[in-house]
């Protein structure tokens, strides 16, 4: 076990340093603390199978990869392979789906202008499904890491649509309800970042 623990602290070193990553960059981006970092690449701790996935996913390696020596070139192939098989460009693909959500309104804006009603809140409303739509990719591809700010924007954005609804009455004071619904977001999303920070017991240590 001491031996799998140093190799795969030497292999966790290198991924990182040839990814510009520090300690607290990647525990940042996997929810743990930069002295749980520093265990694993001292090799007195091991991470769980999921962090392990996380971190393959991320190095753009395999799992195997991370827990067996192999030499630089061995390396740089199992890289161009991992990226081979990821042939799809996630970027392009959260822009195509939200140029999309876009035309769709643009499509219902003309039709109804068309039939002579000028209906401006398809635009408002397409605004929320924006965030939505970037809240599932982000959370299926970024491990969440943006979802606190998105989730934020997201009820701002839902207490203006109400307000932009009912503009014909003043409803100002709806804008109140902003500051407690957006530090509940910031404060839940705290509890799940310091129940991973290293400070659950047997979380620490690893395996």
């Amino acid at each position: 076990m001491d031996e799998l623990k140093a190799v795969f602290a030497s292999n966790l070193i290198r991924l990182r340093t040839e990814a510009g990553l520090t300690q607290a960059e990647l525990g940042r981006q996997l929810n743990y603390s930069d002295k749980t970092i520093s265990k694993w690449e001292r090799a007195e701790a091991m991470p769980d199978a999921l962090v392990l996935l996380l971190m393959g996913e991320m190095f753009h390696v395999t799992v195997d990869y991370l827990l067996h020596e192999h030499s630089e070139w061995e390396g740089d192939r199992a890289r161009a392979r991992a990226d081979e098989e990821r042939p799809y460009n996630r970027g392009a693909i959260t822009a195509v789906s939200i140029t999309g959500l876009w035309t769709v309104a643009v499509l219902l804006f003309v039709c109804f202008w068309i039939s002579g009603k000028i209906l401006w809140v398809v635009f408002p409303c397409a605004v929320p499904l924006t965030l939505i739509t970037l809240l599932v990719f982000n959370t299926m591809w970024n491990r969440g890491r943006w979802n606190m700010m998105i989730v934020m924007a997201l009820v701002l954005c839902l207490l203006v649509l109400v307000y932009f609804l009912f503009f014909r009455i003043n409803m100002w004071q709806l804008f109140l309800v902003a500051i407690p619904a957006e530090l509940v977001v910031f404060f839940s999303f705290r509890i799940r970042r310091s129940r991973r920070d290293g400070k659950a017991p047997g979380k620490e240590s690893g395996t």
